[in-house]
């Protein structure tokens, strides 16, 4: 068989699975509705537990209230209006946002270092869904209580029972009720600016608390002033939602949606406080008052309590949902552990995830039975969510050098916010022992586990090891033509590490040539890419052997479903249309019958041989990695492949120089 220099293939592009995205500089109206159901639920539902965190068992004073609620609209303006309204929705990566999208950014120009801020941002935002739907349906539903002040109703088996149907239903979708949600939080969004407006009307003088100097002499006067900025730090915990979900609605519909949600809040904390003025100044409101409720009519309070509950569930779902898809995320660029993820509706690309699904739920379940009251679930609410926005902040103050080639200014922004994000983590300090410790001990377990992929990941590529395709194409030849070896498949596929068809893997030429050798009559070296742009989705196909052998470059967006199995299949249907590759099953008895060929796949996974000699960090990593691995979705399902058509191979790898044994004979 003649061997011909590698030829070049013309470069196909998948069409198939093209993902149309909508144009985001665009609003509509549907849109505005939809940003209110699955944007601002976290954020919007903050009012239930605000200001009574800020105000406790203190004494209700003018001195509290007004730096209280000037604190409140300070932190909304800064916080979620000016960093994530107005520099990160500009920070969008094809119409993507969040942590990861904004990580795919900027880690071309210095991997080494955006990929911790990366990290930490990720693994605080998970510990945060483990706290956040607990917290806002218990601050809901203890308005139970408020309905019926005698009865002193245990809130506990209520909450947990909304929790555990709330997971229960992630599994069948949320397309049917999907359509509900805007219309809820915009009852609930009105109902907020209603309840605010009556109580600003009987006191119109609190609306003198947006100077700033009362949230100054707050900090700086009052007595433990400055620890409560932990509480005011509640009011914009869900503006990371603004930027993590810009990719289901677009920027425009999030900040003409904003301008209208950030009214009605604003409109209900100075009407929250001038409700605590007018009713309980110089005294304590008592520990049974919830101030929420307490400002709705005694008729209303009904309908406000289910209002108020459907609008918790809704932020929680919510919630959920980001999780699901920030793990996603951090599962195609490798840093988190495979798991088999669902897709129960095709409403906004929704997935399930069933192993963090129940885990969130063991991890909310958790929460309520320790804390009980959504009072003291405030003390662990938090702490996580400042440290991912400190992530977040370094991240855009990296980005927005690069963008704007400029290093001044860029800084000058960075470190304002850091200062302004740092004050605040400072103060939720103050909750560490008593409940803070929980989310932070979540985040630096996940934060461990993304350390330890990521590392591995890197030592395979720092020890992976090549063979040119030249050497590699005699190799391919002696094998193909030697018929004492027994036919392995008539195509043989292989999953490849290699991105470049001039080099191949010592661990496919290992499992070709000493595993057990392999003869077929077509080889497929195929590579994934997990690229910096969301939808991306291209191939390219290069050939090694003319209709013998064919290198082909996968390449993906970090939000694109990884269908490897149904991808590959389309790329061959594709060249045996264009005459390149011979699809036939070679058999006489079968190949009169049209019958397709037969494909065996090859998955191949490294293993540290036991006689390397690594430093203890490295052995750390690979142990750590192998526990991890254990846990993780098998490589069979990862791809979408048939159990029957796949074989599994060991190949050991040597990182470092190889032991020296020493031993003598006699």
């Amino acid at each position: 068989m003649a061997i011909s220099l590698i030829t070049f293939a013309p470069q196909f592009i998948y069409t198939d699975m093209d993902h149309s995205r909508s144009d985001h500089s665009k609003w509509t109206y549907a849109g505005l509705l939809i940003t209110l159901g699955i944007v601002f639920g976290d954020i919007g539902t903050s009012p239930l537990y605000v200001m009574q965190s800020i105000v406790g068992e203190r004494m209700v004073t003018k001195e509290l209230i007004y730096g209280g609620v000037s604190c409140v609209f300070w932190t909304l303006f800064i916080v979620s209006t000016v960093k994530y309204i107005s520099l990160a929705l500009n920070a969008d990566n094809k119409g993507e946002g969040g942590i990861f999208a904004l990580y795919a950014l900027v880690r071309r120009y210095n991997p080494k270092l955006v990929i911790y801020p990366a990290m930490i941002g990720c693994a605080t935002l998970i510990a945060d869904g483990f706290i956040t739907p607990p917290v806002s349906i218990a601050s809901a539903v203890e308005g139970i209580n408020t309905l019926y002040p005698s009865g002193h109703i245990q809130t506990v088996p209520i909450v947990i029972l909304i929790i555990v149907l709330l997971f229960i239903f992630q599994q069948v979708g949320t397309h049917v009720v999907g359509t509900f949600f805007g219309p809820i939080m915009a009852i609930w969004f009105t109902m907020l600016g209603v309840l605010g407006i009556k109580e600003i009307i009987s006191f119109p003088s609190i609306l003198a608390a947006l100077n700033p100097i009362y949230a100054i002499k707050l900090l700086t006067q009052y007595p433990k002033g400055f620890w409560l900025l932990g509480s005011v730090f509640l009011c914009t915990t869900g503006a990371e939602a603004m930027y993590s979900d810009l990719g289901h609605v677009g920027k425009q519909n999030i900040r003409i949606t904003w301008s209208v949600v950030w009214f009605m809040l604003l409109i209900n904390y100075f009407g929250q406080s001038a409700w605590l003025i007018h009713n309980h100044e110089g005294q304590s409101i008592g520990e049974n008052t919830l101030i929420f409720y307490s400002m709705m009519p005694t008729w209303f309070l009904p309908i406000g309590l289910c209002i108020a509950i459907a609008a918790a569930i809704i932020a929680s779902q919510a919630l959920i949902s980001g999780v699901f898809t920030l793990i996603n995320e951090a599962m195609k660029m490798k840093l988190w552990m495979k798991m088999k993820v669902n897709y129960p509706s095709d409403w906004k690309g929704q997935i399930y995830i069933p192993m963090v699904n129940w885990i969130l739920m063991a991890g909310c379940l958790m929460v309520v039975i320790h804390f009980e009251k959504s009072s003291n679930m405030e003390a662990a609410y938090g702490m996580a969510i400042i440290v991912n926005m400190l992530m977040t902040s370094l991240l855009l103050g990296f980005y927005y050098r690069i963008r704007f080639h400029n290093f001044i200014f860029p800084f000058i922004g960075t470190l304002a916010m850091i200062t302004i994000e740092t004050i605040f983590l400072i103060s939720n300090l103050d909750k560490f022992e008593h409940g803070g410790y929980f989310t932070f001990m979540i985040a630096i377990f996940i934060t461990a586990i993304v350390f330890v992929l990521y590392n591995a990941d890197r030592i395979r590529e720092k020890h992976a090891k090549y063979i040119p395709s030249n050497k590699f194409t005699s190799i391919l030849e002696g094998v193909h033509d030697d018929k004492e070896i027994p036919k392995t498949a008539t195509h043989l596929v292989y999953m490849a590490i290699s991105d470049s068809e001039k080099k191949i893997d010592t661990n496919i030429v290992h499992s070709i040539t000493k595993k057990q050798p392999k003869r077929a009559d077509v080889y497929w070296f195929v590579h994934v890419d997990t690229t910096d742009e969301p939808y991306t989705k291209t191939y390219h196909v290069e050939t090694i052997i003319p209709k013998e052998a064919f290198f082909i470059r996968i390449r993906l967006g970090f939000k694109v479903e990884q269908r490897i199995n149904a991808i590959f299949f389309k790329v061959v249907k594709d060249m045996a249309e264009k005459n390149e590759v011979e699809v036939k099953s070679p058999y006489k008895s079968l190949n009169h019958l049209d019958q397709m060929a037969d494909f065996k796949f090859i998955l191949t996974h490294n293993r540290v041989a036991v006689d390397s000699e690594i430093s203890s960090f490295e052995r750390w990593i690979i142990r750590s990695y192998r526990i991890i691995k254990r846990l993780s979705l098998p490589a069979i399902e990862d791809f979408g492949l048939e159990s029957a058509n796949v074989q599994e191979e060991q190949i050991p790898i040597y990182i470092g120089a190889k032991k020296d044994i020493v031993i003598h004979r006699v």
